[in-house]
């Protein structure tokens, strides 16, 4: 007979969200995670899309340690020394439907991981996983050190870099164009000072991402998030790009740091916490496997994320998924069935849902993203070439916009322009 019903591998948004849902359906279930207190090696983002923690915590922003709702998102296109700025802030965005909040992980997840323990699941930190206990091709549990644990199903949802998923047999390592890497600081600024310059109401903030001068023309972008009394800023490059150029990415982020449309408003600022780690960007094409008899992948491990370029998605897919893949657990358990096909309705739970559908829409955007190197400087050049020339007074005739607006698309290539709003068009 097995120790556990279930034991989920990874205390983050998607095991702790497993977690809930296992030990709320009567199942016996241990949630192990490598890092001391949940959260403390997790540096991910600073963003969360809330509706699908709302499904399973319904009183979540009455009791999570949220930072600032999100009510204004910019967009901005950098030269080294020009930036271009879309903006848009609404009421809209603060619907409890369409609501986001910042969030810094290491107190959020350790509060995610205190809701499972509440649940019933029996919770187990400072402990790594090294292997799985196999028995021929299926999955039976987990080793630790010297210790064997036994479940009927095992979650992997330790990350972007699991190794487990390898040994289950789920995925492969993945390819360089597929990952990309973020280096990520979190600076410390009085409360009052973020909304004044941030130009948003008490409690709520912004989420700015950049494009262009940020990764120096490489594809990827930089991102910045308003916490209560931080802000949180980074860079993410695709490794690929990055194997050929001489500037490391925490180099990109310090000169970003230095960007004239950044440097103001972390101006004053404290240096409270640094990190690095690896995100995966590859889209449809680099989901695994998702079950096989006796363990299901879900979050980073399953490689469910996806940057739109205005948007990036990643902890709302893991919180699906991690619910996704307790359901099919204890369906599988109850029915006596924890093979592969026995667990098969978590993959059709996250077909039905916005999961798979997502990434299924934007399959090609990565590789859009990745092949339009105009994107990270030519067209920042242009849009920014273009607004010169609509607000720089100089006491010559005005002219014509059209005429203002012909060189720089001139500089480009008027084809190569709709060749990249073509592909781009049909990536999104």
């Amino acid at each position: 007979m097995a120790d556990f019903d279930a034991i989920v591998v990874g205390a983050g948004c998607a095991g702790s969200v497993a977690a809930v849902k296992l030990a709320r359906a009567g199942k016996s279930v241990l949630l192990i995670d490598r890092a001391g207190e949940p959260g403390s090696k997790n540096m991910t983002g600073g963003r969360i899309y809330a509706h699908a923690l709302a499904k399973v915590l319904p009183d979540f922003a009455d009791e999570a340690p949220l930072e600032r709702k999100i009510t204004r998102e910019r967009v901005s296109f950098l030269t080294d020394a020009d930036n271009t700025t879309l903006e848009f802030a609404s009421p809209s965005l603060g619907l409890p439907e369409n609501a986001s909040y910042a969030v810094l992980r290491a107190p959020f997840d350790a509060w995610l991981a205190d809701q499972a323990e509440q649940a019933g699941a029996e919770c187990v930190f400072g402990i790594t996983v090294e292997d799985l206990v196999m028995d021929g091709g299926r999955v039976c549990g987990v080793r630790a050190g010297d210790d064997e644990i036994t479940a009927e199903v095992t979650i992997l949802a330790d990350g972007a870099n699991s190794l487990l998923s390898e040994r289950a047999g789920l995925a492969k390592r993945p390819l360089p164009h597929q990952m990309a890497v973020s280096a990520k600081e979190v600076i410390e600024l009085p409360e009052g000072v973020i909304s004044d310059r941030f130009q948003v109401p008490e409690g709520e903030g912004c989420a700015w991402l950049f494009v262009g001068a940020a990764t120096q023309g490489h594809a990827g972008g930089g991102f910045l998030y308003t916490n209560r009394t931080s802000v949180s800023i980074g860079v993410v490059a695709t490794l690929s790009d990055l194997c050929g150029s001489s500037t490391p990415v925490y180099k990109m982020l310090d000169a970003f740091k230095e960007h004239p449309a950044v440097a103001p408003v972390l101006a004053g600022g404290k240096l409270v916490e640094y990190s690095a780690h690896m995100v995966p960007e590859g889209g449809l094409a680099m989901v695994p496997k998702l079950a096989c008899d006796g363990c299901l992948l879900a979050g980073d491990a399953a490689m469910l994320c996806v940057n739109l370029g205005y948007q990036v998605r990643g902890m709302d897919y893991a919180m699906a998924s991690g619910a996704a893949a307790a359901q099919a657990a204890v369906a599988a358990i109850d029915a006596g069935d924890t093979s592969e096909q026995g667990l098969a309705g978590y993959r059709e739970a996250l077909e039905d849902c916005f999961v798979l559908q997502d990434l299924r829409d934007h399959a090609g955007l990565p590789a859009f993203l990745e092949q339009t190197p105009r994107l990270y400087g030519e067209y920042p050049a242009m849009a920014a070439e273009v607004m010169r020339g609509m607000f720089a007074v100089d006491g010559s005739p005005v002219g014509r916009l059209r005429d203002k607006v012909r060189p720089a698309v001139r500089r480009v290539g008027l084809r190569n322009i709709l060749k990249d709003v073509r592909r781009g068009v049909k990536a999104l």
